[in-house]
């Protein structure tokens, strides 16, 4: 890759390896690189030890959305998702194990892939994107079973109350909707951009980010990041922070969140803004929190730049890894 395409880069991906000691990034030339986070962190390491040991194409266009199984590595590219088996890209061996496409209704246009996530009771991959319906596959077979309709624009984000046996998205059109995978009804709408203390008219409508933790869900991004009550269906705190969030997710008792900025957010569930931590790149699409590893336990953010910033520590960048 040349110092231009370097110059703009940007990773909207990551996803840690099932037994946490690896990390893939996927990046806006729909390029994966599997980084050993374990020879990062040890206290041999070189520079050496913070490129990848591994960067291949898995995709034409962005890899907007990587996701781990107990086994395997999913991507999703225009239009398709392709799986690689962890111990393979462990070897080396870049041999997708499998590639499927959501049956869309035009073959003309191929809708890009914003988001997936896995409905672990049903064994079955929960796909959204640019044609604005969830698209849901069933990883044994994988053959795609159903498919949810409702959203009026493209999709953003997904998150999966198993309990609750709920799917949860959000999209360009300003509404989350929970549905009940089950049946594949949207049983409620939240438009949130409709709420006073969430709208932020000059940014916009739509959804960008969206999570869950038992009864509580994240969303956020033309309107501002709110913590919700899902029984209430009401927003509980607002958090005052300036542009559009693009990830969130809960960490003990605290909201980490990225977004326009170049800083990680930690915000306490009450709505207040505890600290923000100054990153490398410019503008954030990504943070990730490896718990699969005692040993690796870190947090890591990506974005507008081919450097991922390394926390071992919350409050302060440790290092960077470099696509």
């Amino acid at each position: 890759m040349g110092p231009v395409e370097h110059l703009h880069m940007s990773v909207f991906s990551q996803s840690f390896s099932p037994c946490g000691r690896f990390l893939a990034a996927g990046n806006n030339y729909g390029e994966i690189a599997v980084f050993s986070l374990s020879s990062a962190l040890s206290p041999d390491a070189t520079d050496l030890s913070q490129t990848p040991i591994l960067t291949f194409t898995a995709h034409e266009g962005p890899v907007f959305s990587l996701f781990s199984t107990d086994s395997h590595l999913l991507s999703a590219g225009n239009g398709e998702i392709s799986a690689w088996s962890w111990a393979e890209l462990i070897k080396r061996n870049t041999k997708a194990a499998w590639t499927r496409r959501p049956n869309y209704k035009s073959s003309l246009e191929i809708p890009e892939i914003n988001a997936m996530t896995v409905n672990p009771t049903e064994n079955s991959l929960v796909i959204g994107g640019g044609d604005n319906n969830i698209h849901i596959m069933d990883l044994e077979s994988g053959v795609f079973k159903s498919v949810l309709q409702g959203h009026t624009d493209y999709i953003h984000c997904l998150s999966v109350r198993e309990r609750e046996g709920e799917i949860l998205s959000g999209g360009e059109d300003g509404a989350v909707r929970i549905w009940d995978h089950r049946t594949g009804q949207s049983v409620h709408c939240i438009e949130v951009y409709k709420y006073e203390e969430c709208a932020r008219p000059q940014y916009g409508k739509w959804i960008s980010c969206l999570t869950t933790e038992s009864d509580w869900m994240l969303c956020g991004g033309g309107p501002s990041l709110s913590l919700w009550h899902l029984r209430s269906m009401s927003p509980t705190s607002i958090f005052p922070l300036s542009g559009c969030q693009r990830q969130a997710n809960f960490y003990q008792d605290m909201i980490l969140s990225v977004g326009e900025g170049q800083c990680v957010s930690h915000c306490l569930l009450g709505g207040e803004v505890k600290a923000q931590i100054p990153c490398t790149p410019h503008s954030l699409n990504t943070l990730a929190l490896n718990l699969n590893s005692t040993d690796n336990r870190v947090l890591t953010v990506g974005g507008s730049s081919h450097q991922i910033d390394v926390f071992t520590n919350l409050s302060y960048r440790t290092f960077s890894l470099s696509f």
